[in-house]
């Protein structure tokens, strides 16, 4: 791991000789101000939000608002959401990709590389079937397709302090890379998860299986009963810098390739998952959703709790600041704090 990512997770902790992170590791930065959001493990989280038919228009608003100078000369780790071969708002939307390279391209960025685990269907044949080995070759950025990944491309994270059985493995370059930008997108989750949004889309960063080994850890995390504070957990264990939630439209029930079909026309971004996951459950309720994610405090939600309870993101919705960046997007923001603040 590059000396630089180590001095800005000082709790990092390596095992000499496994190559395995404790479970006490922290990968994010807190208190920092670096791009237009600031995150304290326990303070408040900048969210912004605009509304706007226009996806591209809306993401360059939405991304301006971020300073560019952070990813000047970096190596930044993509993590979209390619879960299947399905449409939008089943997958990223190939404009939202294309959009935040060219932003990241335009900021200066050394190296940029998408790096993606499909859960339903091969994800080589899902990334061609969606235009992304297309879009790179234009674009110049790289695709690591972590179906193919070698054992060395994986780091193994213990399982003490986690709900997993035997803790798993995590994608290397989310953790070598100077950058971590992820972009998701807003659906419901029928197969144990409730709802995919940023937290959810890590699960793409973590192997299946890996070589030498015989176990299926998908398996396991879908037929457990944690299921929900796993998926939170992976999340301790690695830095996001950005995330960028395409909640154009959305999917109210269902998911994650196919449900009822919502069209909020907004676009969501900050620097913390458990701040962005919460607004997006907040923009869910207003439309109605599943029983699921529709009752109770959004905070009390296994996915937003857990991820919350082990210093991912902020601890309240009261930490949570949202900044419309028009009018429109105003009248929606005084919603979505309405739907935060419920039973507070």
């Amino acid at each position: 791991m590059p000396l630089s990512r180590l001095k800005s997770v000082p709790a990092l902790l390596l095992g000499a000789l496994g190559g395995s992170i404790g479970s006490a590791a922290v990968l994010f930065r807190g208190g920092s101000k670096v791009d237009g959001g600031t995150i304290h493990e326990r303070g408040g989280s900048e969210v912004f939000i605009i509304k706007t038919a226009d996806r591209v228009y809306g993401l360059s608003r939405l991304l301006d608002q971020f300073d560019r100078s952070y990813y000047r000369g970096r190596r930044v780790a993509l993590k979209a959401n390619f879960n299947s071969a399905d449409p939008f708002p089943a997958s990223t939307h190939i404009d939202t990709l294309k959009v935040i390279v060219e932003w990241l391209r335009d900021a200066g960025a050394d190296e940029i590389i998408l790096a993606e685990r499909s859960g339903m269907g091969r994800t080589r044949d899902v990334l061609r079937h969606l235009g992304v080995f297309d879009l790179a070759e234009k674009m110049g950025f790289k695709v690591l397709v972590l179906d193919e990944a070698g054992r060395d491309d994986w780091v193994k994270i213990k399982p003490q302090g986690t709900h997993w059985l035997r803790g798993f493995y995590i994608a290397r370059i989310f953790l070598e890379a100077d950058r971590v930008v992820q972009t998701c997108c807003l659906k419901t989750h029928r197969f144990g998860g409730h709802f995919t949004m940023s937290l959810k889309n890590s699960v793409g960063l973590v192997a299946r299986q890996v070589p030498g080994e015989n176990y299926d850890y998908m398996a396991e995390l879908h037929t457990s009963p944690y299921q929900r504070l796993m998926i939170a957990e992976i999340n301790k264990f690695y830095n996001v810098d950005l995330v960028v939630m395409d909640a154009m439209r959305a999917f109210a029930t269902g998911g994650p390739e196919k449900g009822r079909v919502i069209e909020p026309s907004l676009l969501v971004a900050g620097r913390d998952r458990v701040a962005v996951d919460a607004v997006g459950v907040a923009i869910l309720r207003i439309y109605g959703t599943t029983r699921e994610v529709q009752g109770g405090r959004i905070f009390d939600l296994d996915q937003i709790r857990r991820a919350s309870e082990i210093g991912v993101g902020v601890g309240s919705p009261l930490d949570i600041k949202i900044n419309p960046l028009d009018g429109e997007s105003t009248d929606v923001a005084k919603e979505i704090e309405a739907k935060l603040r419920e039973g507070c």
